[in-house]
């Protein structure tokens, strides 16, 4: 067929109008029979398939594989909790790959090259770049919540205090440590990507200072390793449909579609800012620095959509960094600027941060100052470097925040029943936002060589 487009677009009208129908029999708005929808949904899915059967691509199939797991959500909500597995393991093995593949990459990078001039000035670039666009973030969320006052009204449940999760404060201190490595393997383990990028830099310019016959070797190992990692990505990127599909279902069918009542306006504010954040600040970055905005967009859904189903960055770091790689960003540049994203430059973190926390002070009743507002998002701004890999360790970090300016924690539970779909959002903007920064640096460098391809 030579649109299969219009199949896909046709499968997922009737994928949608029958899921807006099932959502509004849920809430008992209207009565239309069950078997209807189930059979709507299947056509939807069914028409789907055979459109993914004609594109025969791995994105096309996890995208796919997400529509799957709604429905699988939906019908078999009990079932889907026994799917969330498949995702952990795919998880688990994409996070075995971070430590290896960044420094080898990294060393590579550095060492490969020996330009220490060009590393010291694309990490300066770097960080005037992911300070000026987080800071940005910071703004648009603090406007958002203000705006749309969705914490305003709300019913504190009584019973919150049973669980309570631990909420130590971050200190400068504390914050400064975190950067510089004390164990590489326990840094490893750990998962502490800013750590493993810090060890792998000064390794790399140790590396680039000795002589020629010591310092051949390791970039010889560094370069091989680079490239087995790239290849283990490659067969665990296998496994990413099966692990988006039940990560989708699990969510489904855990939080069920009526999640999205109770909190639709928070939810709305927080997708509302991030599309406006993607719009009114990355978008004119791109065009500023002539990015191709079809290449980049095509290169970068299948890292974005990994991210947004399984709500963490640190899942669609190698594929993200191949794609970059594809898109004509010079391999030095994407192993230098997109670990350090990870840590400095969470665009869609930052910006949930400073919502969430507004939207608890709403939720408690509590008038915040704009002098009080600024201090807690420019604190946000120094706790939430290095949590971009961790599924909701943000929300570790907002308790923390919370307790430093002496806010209660009773309403972050109010959040934690839709927070897997706010993750998904947040998570997807840095991985957008870390992509855009890379090409945006070898712009700056002038060493960027668009691709005759997407990648």
């Amino acid at each position: 067929m030579r649109k299969p487009w219009i199949i896909a677009v046709f499968a997922a009208v009737i994928f949608i109008v029958a899921l807006l129908f099932s959502f509004l029999a849920n809430n008992g708005t209207i009565s239309p029979p069950e078997r209807l929808l189930t059979t709507m949904r299947c056509m939807g899915i069914g028409a789907l398939l055979y459109y993914g059967w004609l594109k025969k691509n791995l994105t096309t199939t996890i995208l796919i594989s997400m529509v799957v797991g709604v429905e699988v959500g939906i019908d078999f909500p009990e079932f889907s909790q026994n799917l969330k597995i498949f995702s952990q393991i795919f998880l688990r093995l994409i996070k075995s790959i971070i430590a290896p593949l960044l420094f080898g990459t990294l060393v590579y990078g550095i060492a490969g090259h020996s330009n220490i001039k060009q590393v010291g000035r694309m990490g300066w670039k770097s960080l005037l770049y992911f300070e000026v666009v987080t800071t940005i973030a910071l703004f648009i969320g603090l406007a958002a919540i203000n705006l749309s006052k969705a914490g305003v009204g709300i019913q504190l449940p009584t019973s919150t205090n049973s669980e309570v999760l631990p909420a130590n404060k971050q200190t400068l201190t504390d914050v400064i440590l975190h950067i510089f490595p004390e164990n590489i393997a326990k840094s490893i383990y750990d998962g502490a990507v800013l750590e493993i990028v810090i060890f792998s830099i000064l390794f790399g310019v140790a590396t680039a200072m000795i002589s020629e016959n010591h310092r051949r070797p390791i970039i010889l190992f560094v370069e091989s390793l680079s490239e087995v990692m790239f290849k283990f990505t490659s067969l665990i990127m296998y496994l990413a449909p099966m692990a988006v599909g039940c990560a989708i279902a699990y969510t489904v069918g855990h939080m069920g579609l009526g999640i999205l009542v109770n909190l639709l306006k928070l939810l709305l504010t927080l997708y509302a800012a991030l599309i406006f954040f993607i719009l009114a600040v990355l978008l004119p970055v791109a065009l500023a620095f002539k990015v191709p905005i079809k290449k980049f967009v095509q290169a970068i859904i299948e890292p974005v959509s990994i991210a947004f189903a399984t709500t963490s960055s640190e899942s669609a770091l190698p594929k993200a960094m191949k794609a970059m790689e594809h898109l004509g960003v010079p391999r030095k540049i994407v192993a230098f600027v997109m670990p350090m994203g990870y840590s400095f430059n969470l665009d869609g973190t930052t910006l949930y941060l400073s919502l969430a926390s507004i939207f608890v002070a709403q939720a408690a009743g509590i008038e915040l100052s704009i002098t009080t507002q600024l201090t807690i998002v420019f604190t946000l701004m120094l706790t939430s470097k290095g949590v971009a890999g961790v599924p909701r360790a943000s929300l570790v970090i907002l308790l923390g925040t919370l307790a430093s300016f002496g806010l209660p924690v009773e309403p972050v539970f109010i959040i934690l029943g839709i927070d897997e779909l706010m993750d998904m959002a947040r998570t997807s903007v840095n991985v957008i936002g870390n992509c855009l920064a890379t090409v945006v640096i070898a712009r700056w460098e002038g060493e960027f060589h668009e691709s005759t391809t997407a990648g």
